[in-house]
């Protein structure tokens, strides 16, 4: 049987196999992320990064496929799924890359855009706190990431990804 009519039979079999159902209302902030990638470049101009959005569980889910590619060098990449946490009535995420590390925090609307508060990076025995702000523009987002390094919050890197 050929793809698209395999396809089809199953959308009718499973009504929201194609069609995507509207985000969960607490997921809605980020809902100009979803169906797009997202592609910027770090300081100096020598590594890009790619965020890659679309919605999973029928909107119950926001899944961030990120690829950091520097010449020369193998990818970075890590994945992000956001949830809503209905015992803490937040909107949560779990990252995990490739390089072993993951982090565990939340999301929440700011005026500008989105807001990642405190939380930490942890790798090993290697344990980073760090914190984001994105703010949203027309076809990009401002990137603002700091981490906290010898008692003092340090920038990580500014960056702006637009839509591909």
């Amino acid at each position: 049987m050929r793809p698209l009519p395999m396809l089809l039979l199953l959308s009718s079999v499973f009504p929201g196999a194609v069609a995507q159902a509207a985000p969960a209302e607490a997921l809605k902030p980020m809902a100009f992320l979803a169906g797009h990638c997202w592609k910027g470049e770090f300081p100096g101009g020598k590594q890009t990064d790619e965020h890659c959005f679309q919605w999973m569980l029928d909107g119950h889910a926001l899944r961030d496929v990120h690829t950091v590619r520097t010449p020369g060098k193998p990818d970075y990449v890590g994945e992000t799924i956001y949830y809503y946490d209905a015992a803490t009535k937040l909107v949560s995420y779990l990252y995990v890359e490739n390089s072993g590390g993951f982090s565990r925090g939340t999301m929440k609307p700011s005026a500008n855009g989105l807001e990642f508060p405190e939380t930490q990076y942890i790798n090993g025995t290697l344990v980073l706190p760090y914190r984001v702000q994105w703010t949203v523009n027309a076809d990009s987002y401002d990137a603002f990431s700091e981490m906290y390094v010898k008692e003092k919050w340090v920038i990580q890197f500014k960056m702006t990804l637009k839509k591909q």
